[in-house]
């Protein structure tokens, strides 16, 4: 694993969590945005689904599905 930019052992967790916030909170949201790959591949399962209209299983019962399968 690559060497942390910044060590932040000397934080609590509470501490880790507020810079966290805070880091984030400075990003100019329209310079976050999805790769152009991504983007794309967003737009082509939108399109799907807008032709077939049928949106898949709610993750709820995925989840159940699997556990009782023992996943």
């Amino acid at each position: 694993m690559a060497r942390p930019l910044v060590d932040f052992s000397h934080l609590t967790p509470a501490e880790r969590i507020e810079f966290a916030e805070q880091l984030w909170e400075s990003l100019d949201p329209a310079a976050v945005g999805p790769a152009a790959a991504d983007a794309a591949l967003l737009r082509t399962r939108r399109a799907a689904l807008e032709v077939d209209g049928d949106p898949g299983t709610p993750w709820r019962e995925t989840i159940q599905e699997l556990s009782k399968r023992g996943e």
